[in-house]
């Protein structure tokens, strides 16, 4: 009986290690399939500035506006909003809704490359609305969950 119990415990600590070896090599292939990330993340707003962010996801690719939200928020934006729109953009676009370009600049800045254009509308509670298009790269800090 004792043989049987010692058997047991062996084949079952393989099964385990077996197994905690596959979720790592699964854990490690996730990570290199991520994609490569080009753009710091680095605080660009003042402390002192408060500048109100919509973020659009102007592409076929799910998740870039939240994960723009994430880069942003870190570079010190205050983004209110993030969602998808039906425009498709190839290109990232900052439009400035309150008439500070230098607040734009501060998004071009932060997100990369990326094209400014000023179209005030003093209808929205907002000092910018971003477009995030097709060539937009992740920046190079990990996304919080």
């Amino acid at each position: 009986m004792g043989r049987w119990i010692l058997l047991a415990l062996l084949v079952g600590g393989a099964g385990y290690y077996a197994w905690r070896r596959s979720a790592h090599a699964a854990i490690a292939e996730g990570a290199a399939a991520e994609p490569k990330r080009s753009v710091p993340l680095r605080r660009v707003v003042p402390e002192s500035v408060r500048v109100r962010v919509e973020i659009l996801n102007a592409t076929d690719t799910r998740g870039l506006a939240r994960q723009a939200m994430f880069a942003l928020r870190d570079a010190g934006f205050d983004v209110v909003s993030f969602g998808t729109t039906s425009e498709r953009q190839d290109s990232t676009l900052v439009l400035d809704r309150s008439g500070h370009p230098e607040w734009a600049a501060l998004a071009v800045k932060a997100l990369g490359e990326a094209r400014m254009e000023s179209r005030p509308d003093s209808s929205r509670y907002l000092d910018l609305t971003i477009l995030i298009g097709k060539r937009w790269t992740l920046p190079s800090e990990p996304f919080h969950p």
